[in-house]
C-alpha cells in the first residue's frame, strides 16, 4: 500500500489502526491494574500487557533471556508504527493535538516544528512514546529512519535494563517480595490509579481516546475547531486539501506551502513512502 503524507486512506483502514492503538492502551491499563498479582506469578504476562521500564526491571531476573527479549521487544514496538501512521496521515492535526496535550513536548512545537525535528532522532531512540511517534511522522521523519531508530533504541533499552537488573538483583527481588507481601493494598492503589486515568480520558474533550476515535471525522470544520479551540494552532482547511487530508488542520502561515513541505521544511521526497 502506498502511503501519502497528509492523505489518510479510507475510513475502514484508519479505524482499524485506531482500534489496535486503543487495544494496546487498554492492555497497558490492565498491566498497571494487575501489577501486584502478576509481578511474581506471571512476569512474562506482565510485560506483555505493559512493558514500561518499571515492569521490565521487576521481571528481568525472573525470566530467561529469550522470553524477556522476545516479549519485551515485541510489545514495546507493536504500537509505535501505528502512531507513526496516524501522524503521517493527520500531520497538522497530530501537531495541534500534541501541543495541547503534552507539557513536555509542547514547547518544541510552539517554538516551531523545525526544532522538534532536530530533537526527534534522540527522542525516537530513547523515548518513543505515542506523542513522539506521531510527531516524528508529522514533522517529516522518514519511515525507514523512524524504524531504524525505534528498533535500535528498543534493543538498547532492553539490554540496559537487563544489565542493570543483574547489578541490582537483590534490591529488585526485595521490591518484588514487598509487592507480593502487600498484594491487596497495592492492588487497591493500582485500581484507583487506573480508574482515575480512565476517568480523565472520558472527562475532557481533548482526551487522547476522544481524539483517536474521532480521527476519521476530522475532515469536517467543526471537529477541527474542537481540536484546537485554545487558539494555539487554529485549524484552517488548506485550499489544496481534499476530503480526509491532513491539511484541514494546518496553520494559516503554512497553508499555501507546496506538497512535501512540513512547517517550512522543504522535503520534496518525503511526502510518499511505500
Amino acid at each position: 500500500m502506498k502511503l501519502e503524507r497528509g492523505r489518510p486512506p479510507r475510513k475502514a483502514i484508519v479505524r482499524l489502526v485506531v482500534a489496535f492503538v486503543i487495544l494496546s492502551q487498554g492492555s497497558a491499563l490492565i498491566g498497571d491494574l494487575a501489577l501486584a498479582e502478576f509481578v511474581d506469578k506471571h512476569p512474562a504476562l506482565l510485560i506483555a500487557l505493559n512493558p514500561r521500564n518499571r515492569n521490565l526491571a521487576l521481571a528481568t531476573n525472573q525470566l530467561m533471556a529469550f522470553p524477556y527479549y522476545a516479549i519485551g521487544f515485541t510489545r514495546l514496538i507493536i504500537s509505535d508504527p501505528l502512531y507513526y501512521l496516524l501522524g503521517f496521515w493527520f500531520g497538522e492535526r497530530a501537531i495541534a493535538w500534541a501541543e495541547r496535550r503534552s507539557r513536555t513536548y509542547g514547547p518544541f512545537i510552539r517554538d516551531g516544528e523545525r526544532w522538534f525535528r532536530k530533537a526527534s532522532y534522540p527522542l525516537i531512540f530513547a523515548a518513543p512514546n505515542n506523542i513522539v511517534c506521531a510527531l516524528s511522522a508529522a514533522t517529516g521523519v522518514r519511515l525507514r529512519t523512524f524504524i531504524a531508530l525505534n528498533l535500535t533504541g528498543t534493543v538498547t533499552r532492553l539490554v540496559v535494563i537487563r544489565q542493570l537488573g543483574e547489578v541490582f538483583q537483590s534490591p529488585l527481588e526485595a521490591i518484588v517480595d514487598f509487592i507480593a507481601e502487600y498484594r491487596i493494598p497495592i492492588l487497591i492503589i493500582s485500581a484507583i490509579g487506573v480508574a482515575w486515568t480512565i476517568f480523565g480520558e472520558f472527562r475532557g474533550d481533548n482526551s487522547e481516546l476522544k481524539v483517536l476515535t474521532n480521527l476519521d471525522e476530522f475532515d469536517s470544520d467543526d471537529d477541527g475547531a474542537e481540536l484546537a479551540d485554545d487558539g494555539n494552532v487554529p485549524p484552517q482547511r488548506s485550499p489544496t486539501s481534499g476530503d480526509g487530508a491532513a491539511g484541514g488542520g494546518s496553520n494559516p502561515a503554512v497553508d499555501d506551502r507546496p506538497a512535501g513541505t512540513v512547517a517550512g521544511i522543504d522535503r520534496p521526497d518525503a511526502d510518499t513512502t511505500e
